[in-house]
């Protein structure tokens, strides 16, 4: 079975002009075997057939290697970062980053990699068993009474770089990426966005011409 290594992609490179269509790129991720991924825990999937990700993705299988917390311990903060920014729409893959990202964290630090997993248990302890598993009412009342503790300010402020800076967020909120660098949004459609409503011509007057 082949696998993508899921992880940050670097933005495609711009045309001679300097101009980018706006569109989102397939997901240049590289492929390799299985049994390359060879860390403390593997986090693996698929991505739903038919999904905007299914799409651009080379394959629907992904993985995620962990360099310090175990597998258990990155499908916890999947669950409990589903539950601090639940979005239906975001496939495990994107969670996944968010463990990933704070398992690199642990990696170069001791006292990061024991809160996350003194939290990590508590979480559990919390659930009866495992937190992953548990129900989701019972997820979002663990959560809220952790509210305040510093694992849980540690989770939810990694979730906002992890779950929105990366590419495969970017293809399904229909984000088409920075456009500054590209003479802004009045040329290239700044209402782009199909999931908000059409701005009102009061909302959308003729640009400053100087």
């Amino acid at each position: 079975m082949r696998i993508i290594p899921i992880g940050r992609v670097n933005p495609p490179h711009a045309s001679a002009c300097g101009e980018h269509s706006g569109e989102v790129p397939k997901l240049d991720l590289p492929l390799a075997r299985r049994e390359f991924l060879k860390g403390s825990g593997v986090l693996m999937g698929t991505l739903a057939a038919g999904t905007v990700l299914a799409a651009l993705a080379p394959s629907p299988v992904w993985a995620l290697e962990l360099k310090t917390l175990s597998k258990a311990d990155g499908q916890t903060l999947m669950a409990m970062g589903r539950v601090l920014y639940p979005h239906k729409k975001l496939p495990d893959a994107v969670y996944a980053l968010l463990a990933k990202d704070l398992d690199a964290k642990a990696s170069g630090d001791a006292a990061a990699a024991a809160q996350l997993r003194d939290g990590i248990a508590e979480l559990d302890k919390a659930a009866g068993g495992s937190f992953a598993k548990a129900a989701a009412p019972r997820k979002l009342a663990i959560v809220k009474a952790m509210e305040g503790q510093p694992f849980f300010a540690t989770v939810r402020g990694q979730c906002i770089t992890s779950l929105y800076d990366n590419d495969m967020a970017f293809a399904v909120f229909g984000y088409p990426g920075s456009a500054w660098e590209k003479g802004g949004y009045i040329t290239r459609g700044f209402q782009d966005l199909k999931w908000l409503p059409a701005p009102s011509a009061e909302a959308s007057p003729p640009p400053y011409m100087g």
